[in-house]
């Protein structure tokens, strides 16, 4: 039987659902999964993914695997399920559970082979121990900083300043996403950035895909939380920092299945300032101890 995974979503939600695809195989061990997402990298290797596609790269697709075939097709976005809405359990567990498919605490894992780590060690070596920094994450807009998930500047910039002697400060980011004096700015592909992940001493992220990878290698990390919960995106193994509470009250007019939209909807800002978000010390004091 083919069963055909279809995933909608970023790259942290890809590498999220390899722990489904674990899952998915551990019910139906004698199928073929086939797995439709935006970033077909984040499966090679994986031992329990048939085969991987793009989309755009699906030619011949349905003669392949539907036509005159058994198959089963997961394609439903857990995104939209009651229990995810009420952000009471890690998503993993909602996005098997409304597959029907028993979840046994499934963690994602990235799949690399000894070729390119062997590759990308020699790439990204380093003449101190590297401390690597997401500070920002999600899909490329007009607006570099997302108050919903982004670690503020200010916060960035004292976290580097504290460390930039004793580190090489590495930061993962786009050409389009803000750059700080002191790192070391890194654009690669998926599995280049996995093996840096890998090669980090500490580590500083937020609600995006690094923690999620960082996850999947046993990394602890200290990882920043606005809008989303460690509940449902995150892992225990990592230091989650949340937020300060609230210093004013936000405009949620535009508000559907979440409270707030992770780019960070300027009517939403529920503080008078960026710097009353987090606690610097704080996440200072977790990165020293990880």
């Amino acid at each position: 039987m083919n069963i055909i995974f279809q995933i909608n979503g970023g790259i942290g939600k890809c590498v999220m659902a390899t722990a489904v695809c674990e899952a998915i195989k551990k019910k139906y061990p004698d199928s073929k999964l086939i797995v439709v997402s935006g970033y077909a990298d984040v499966f090679l290797n994986n031992p329990h993914v048939y085969r991987s596609y793009q989309y755009g790269g699906i030619s011949y697709f349905y003669s392949e695997y539907i036509d005159g075939h058994d198959y089963k097709i997961f394609a439903h976005d857990p995104y939209v399920q009651t229990e995810y809405v009420e952000q009471k359990e890690h998503l993993i567990k909602t996005w098997c559970e409304m597959y029907d498919v028993p979840y046994n605490g499934e963690q994602p894992k990235i799949y690399l082979t000894g070729r390119e780590v062997k590759f990308f060690e020699n790439k990204f070596t380093s003449d101190r121990p590297i401390l690597l920094l997401q500070t920002n994450g999600g899909a490329q807009t007009e607006h570099k900083y997302s108050w919903a998930r982004d670690i503020p500047s200010s916060v960035a910039v004292k976290v580097i300043d504290h460390f930039r002697l004793e580190y090489n400060v590495v930061h993962i980011r786009r050409d389009d996403q803000n750059q700080f004096e002191g790192t070391f700015g890194v654009s690669d592909t998926f599995r280049a950035l996995c093996v840096l992940i890998s090669m980090s001493s500490k580590r500083l992220l937020i609600d995006s895909f690094a923690q999620h990878v960082a996850a999947s290698m046993n990394l602890p990390s200290t990882v920043c939380w606005i809008a989303n919960s460690p509940k449902v995106f995150g892992y225990t193994m990592h230091n989650n920092i949340l937020a300060n509470p609230f210093t004013t009250k936000p405009e949620l007019r535009n508000s559907y299945f979440g409270k707030f939209n992770i780019a960070g909807d300027l009517l939403e800002f529920p503080y008078n300032h960026e710097d009353e978000i987090f606690d610097v010390d704080k996440i200072i004091k977790s990165i020293e101890q990880l």
